[in-house]
């Protein structure tokens, strides 16, 4: 059986960079909200040999999320999940950035974990905005709600989200609250579907130079400086780090997050500035 590779929030991007690594040697599936993108991204996957496919999803809804797996099932065996899915503060407002990034998240695992066979991994990916949190707004407590009272969930963490006065503001705090859960939860799954023999992990990117990322410069470029290079990562080389995290053969890589910011984070936490 041919075996398949999905990747939400594929249409361009680090999501369509890793489909190039990936799809060496697996069938590689698309999703995202827009079919048109989703559509010129595969054409352009296929002129490359790659065996891809498009199809539509919104990671906020649990039943779109089982939609897009069930379809992966026709393909083959489902044995990577990339869950690139996700917005940033530019983008929404607290409420929608929570359903689709952290709510996304339970849905994206739960409903592939109960789809995938042993040796599967999912990748889940986060940010590096999940370490600027001060120590006292997270609560792991809280974070488990998403499992048992997703409304309650949503309602504590948007009132959260709200102590800022910018409308930006909220927003970022929204975003970093849910990135921060992206992390735990990921690390948490890691633990459940390990006596699966389904691997987990959470990549935290920096700044890539996308569209998302050149949206997000002028409010977080400031942490350009930390960086080792002084500039932006590039899709394709968050794409390769995702690839060789998913590889199949980092087979005790589990329950972490990779940072992948150019140092910015640990840069800026040790007080190294060029």
């Amino acid at each position: 059986m041919k075996e398949v590779c999905v990747i939400t929030g594929g249409g361009s991007g680090m999501g369509l960079a890793v489909a190039r690594y990936m799809g060496h040697n697996k069938i590689v599936i698309l999703s995202g909200r827009t079919m048109g993108k989703l559509e010129k991204a595969v054409e352009k996957l296929t002129a490359e040999g790659i065996e891809a496919y498009a199809h539509t999803c919104d990671t906020s809804s649990r039943e779109s999320v089982a939609a897009l797996a069930d379809f992966a099932l026709t393909k083959g065996a489902i044995r990577n999940v990339i869950n690139a899915a996700g917005l940033s503060p530019t983008m929404a407002k607290p409420e929608q950035l929570l359903r689709v990034n952290a709510l996304g998240t339970v849905y994206v695992n739960q409903e592939f974990s109960r789809r995938m066979e042993s040796g599967g991994v999912i990748v889940d990916i986060s940010s590096n905005s999940a370490y600027v949190l001060p120590k006292f707004l997270i609560s792991y407590k809280l974070y488990a709600l998403a499992d048992t009272d997703e409304e309650l969930f949503i309602k504590k963490f948007v009132v959260r989200s709200n102590l800022p006065k910018g409308d930006y503001q909220k927003s970022g705090l929204a975003y970093a609250f849910s990135k921060n859960f992206v992390v735990w939860y990921a690390s948490k799954c890691a633990c459940e579907y390990g006596k699966k023999g389904i691997r987990v992990c959470s990549i935290s990117p920096g700044l890539i130079d996308t569209d998302m990322g050149n949206a997000e410069k002028s409010e977080g470029g400031s942490m350009l400086k930390y960086t080792a290079q002084g500039r932006m990562g590039k899709s394709d080389e968050l794409g390769y780090c995702i690839a060789t995290v998913a590889d199949e053969r980092n087979g005790y890589l589990a329950g972490v997050d990779v940072l992948v910011d150019g140092g910015a984070t640990t840069t800026k936490k040790y007080g190294f500035i060029k």
